[in-house]
């Protein structure tokens, strides 16, 4: 293990809201989420994302027994090891890199189709493998460089992107005249047999909001900031989403084409409020918005692989942080490595990227799952240890558990069409490749297991 760490005391509230946020990427929803929300629950489509941010406050609360509590580098996988023992803690490490790729890929994919588009603007085309470069290229650099620097332009990018769909939307309402859409509170046309479906693409739309967990080591008073950035990044982007999802389907009523066949609905909102100004902003937003959101999975997938290499989880190198600039300069370049070949190898195979875009937005969903069923489940779990476990922290448990199970069940059934079918099938492959990784390094380092014990209590500032 190296000795080498990470920057301390360099990330405050904000800057940790930031990469929360960056990660759940309110603009990647508002660009191209809403319209198949909209496929699924129509009208209602707004409460689809309200029932979900209040789904994910559940987890948020257990997760934060933790956060308040002792924080590190990569805290999920150590709060789960916490609770459930060292192997579940492996694994919801292991499925949060997948996760983290996954999302670091969409973002990839979504700035190359933005930027496309702003390209064929001006009459010019690129190669999507060579957007896919520039995009990973400069978010390696930011964050190999300096995390600090990542955290305050992800929240100059997501912020500006955000404010112009907000402006958008104040325009529209305005002209309407702020009267409400009484259709969309009309009870008799709620699709009760899709809601949870809709739930289902309004969780996944908001996974993310852990990713402030990841950087303990390097948060300025990180027992109070690290929880309260897990709950402002839900409550901001879960009111964004319903604000955004409501105004944008009052927007488009009546239009020639319907909501959930549009692939860039925030352009068509623009053009029917007579506003086409913006259409080139919002491009411009949403293309930065989706660098934001590969930057932020770069920071936080390579803080968790950093955290697992201490413990001889991988190689030794990715243990390491750089001698000048603090930051887990190894693990950062896997992710940012794996981000552009996968996609890269899907454009040879001549898929288009907005079909990258959706197949690794889904596949990472399975991803953050996993990892939230076994915080949930470590949380009562590490408070009886403790000797602080009450009744309603085994009430908020069962809840959270109820909860995700509705994305749980709803992400395979009923069976979507191919290729997606198949989709939970590989993420089990690769949970299996990591489960017996995990069990072959601890039976053939027995030591190991002390050691990783020994280093979570050693490292982790604790209340």
């Amino acid at each position: 293990m190296s000795d080498t760490r990470l920057k301390a005391n360099c990330l405050g509230f904000v800057e940790l809201l930031a990469q929360a946020i960056a990660l759940i990427s309110p603009t990647m929803t508002a660009a191209l989420i809403i319209p198949v929300m909209y496929s699924n629950t129509g009208d209602w489509s707004w409460m689809s994302y309200a029932l979900g941010t209040l789904m994910l406050l559940f987890v948020a609360l257990n997760l934060n027994q933790f956060a308040r509590r002792s924080t590190g580098s990569g805290s999920m996988y150590a709060y789960i090891s916490r609770g459930l023992g060292l192997t579940a803690g492996g694994i919801g490490g292991w499925s949060l890199i997948w996760a983290y790729l996954g999302i670091s890929m969409a973002g990839v994919t979504g700035f190359s189709i933005f930027a496309g588009k702003l390209l064929g603007m001006a009459g010019l085309s690129v190669s999507p493998i060579f957007l896919f470069a520039v995009c990973v290229g400069i978010a390696w650099y930011c964050a190999w460089k300096n995390v600090q620097l990542s955290a305050i332009l992800m929240l100059a990018l997501e912020g500006i992107s955000m404010a112009l769909i907000a402006l958008l939307c104040v325009v529209v309402l305005s002209q309407h005249h702020f009267a409400v859409d009484t259709a969309q509170f009309d009870v008799g046309k709620l699709p009760w047999s899709s809601v949870g479906l809709g739930v289902v693409v309004a969780i996944f739309s908001l996974v993310g909001f852990e990713c402030a967990t990841a950087f303990g080591d390097e948060a300025r008073n990180p027992l109070k900031s690290i929880p309260r950035a897990v709950i402002y990044s839900l409550v901001i982007s879960g009111g964004f989403f319903v604000f955004v999802t409501y105004t944008m389907v009052l927007g488009v009523r009546g239009y020639a084409t319907s909501l959930d066949q549009m692939d860039a609905p925030l352009n068509v909102l623009a053009e029917i409020a007579h506003v086409k100004i913006l259409q080139i902003p919002l491009s411009l937003g949403a293309m930065v918005s989706f660098f934001a959101l590969c930057l932020s999975c770069l920071n936080a997938g390579g803080r968790m692989i950093y955290a697992m290499g201490r413990h001889g989880l991988f190689h030794q190198a990715t243990a390491g942080a750089h001698a000048r600039n603090e930051t887990p300069h190894v693990a950062v370049s896997v992710m940012a490595a794996i981000a552009f070949t996968v996609p890269t190898l899907g454009v040879i195979s001549h898929l288009a990227p907005l079909d990258i875009f959706n197949y690794v937005g889904t596949m990472a969903a399975f991803g953050f799952l996993v990892p939230y069923c076994l915080i949930t489940l470590s949380a009562p779990a590490y408070l009886r240890k403790i000797g602080e476990l009450r009744n309603k922290d085994l009430g908020l448990c069962a809840a959270s558990l109820l909860l995700l199970a509705i994305p749980t069940v709803g992400s395979v059934y009923p069976v979507p069409p191919a290729p997606v079918c198949y989709f939970p099938y590989l993420f089990l492959v690769y949970l299996a490749v990591g489960v017996t990784w995990i069990l072959t390094v601890y039976r053939r380092k027995p030591s190991a297991t002390d050691f990783i014990r020994q280093d979570l209590e050693l490292t982790h500032r604790v209340a």
